[in-house]
């Protein structure tokens, strides 16, 4: 399978050495592969080495968009594929990026919809049924906005299109690491309000913890992905209230 056009692959690491190799696989077909990891304690380094494309910088974790951000620097190639660890390419997503590049009018950024697993089933509902990211871009005409520490912002300065296919997204392989996940962004998003001067108030507390769960699992469909669905519900009502205890801390 061959591009039209050169593309540079890119992940951020840290620890990721029960998903590097499949996601390495998945960008079998770029020119280069980019992996910025925050200095891992496990194989993920040593395992990314053995693949030929791959080029590594570590970099000590600062936040998610500054990670992000050197390896579009790092990056000698225009198109960018950027990955998550806990994404997987299908060979029809796969085909689709081939097709697309293809073209001799092009979009200059293009959305991924997501399908989303939870300890390895699929979900449904939840907040999943409109996921989606920007994943292959023209990095000359993008770049990840700085004051983003989590949920990275990908600014757009040209033509915007989306895929067909979905990207496959194991976000959760088991509830206690998904716990610690989202209670670490919520530090960061935290971090992030402080930064920006945000007052910490009880009532904006409790009132967007509640109504985050209400939104999962009532407006976005989560009582209907069953126990998961609450699970999910409940987590992501977590993050936001790791997000304000981290902001009353810092005030």
């Amino acid at each position: 399978m061959e591009l039209h056009e050169k593309l540079s692959g890119a992940i951020i690491t840290f620890n990721e050495e029960k998903n590097i190799q499949e996601v390495l696989e998945c960008f079998d077909f770029c020119d280069e592969i980019i992996v910025v990891d925050s200095f891992s304690t496990d194989r993920t380094v040593e395992i990314a080495r053995q693949n030929p494309k791959v080029k590594i910088i570590q970099h000590v974790f600062e936040d998610f968009t500054t990670q992000r951000n050197l390896a579009l620097n790092a990056a000698k190639n225009d198109w960018i594929l950027f990955l998550d660890g806990d994404e997987r390419i299908t060979p029809q997503l796969k085909s689709e990026i081939v097709a697309e590049m293809a073209k001799p009018e092009k979009n200059d950024a293009y959305y991924f919809y997501r399908k989303f697993f939870f300890e390895g089933k699929p979900i449904h509902f939840s907040g999943t049924q409109t996921d989606k990211n920007f994943r292959l871009f023209r990095k000359s005409k993008c770049h990840y906005k700085t004051d983003k520490k989590v949920h990275e912002t990908l600014e757009v300065n040209g033509k915007i299109g989306s895929l067909k296919n979905k990207l496959l997204h194991y976000s959760v392989t088991d509830y206690a690491s998904y716990r610690d996940k989202m209670k670490h962004y919520g530090q960061l998003k935290g971090e992030e309000l402080y930064e920006k001067g945000k007052k910490y108030s009880v009532f904006t507390h409790l009132s967007k913890v509640a109504f985050k769960f209400i939104k999962t699992y009532f407006l976005k469909l989560g009582f209907l992905d069953g126990v998961d669905g609450f699970k999910i519900s409940y987590l992501q009502s977590l993050y936001v209230d790791s997000t304000y205890e981290t902001l009353k801390f810092k005030q």
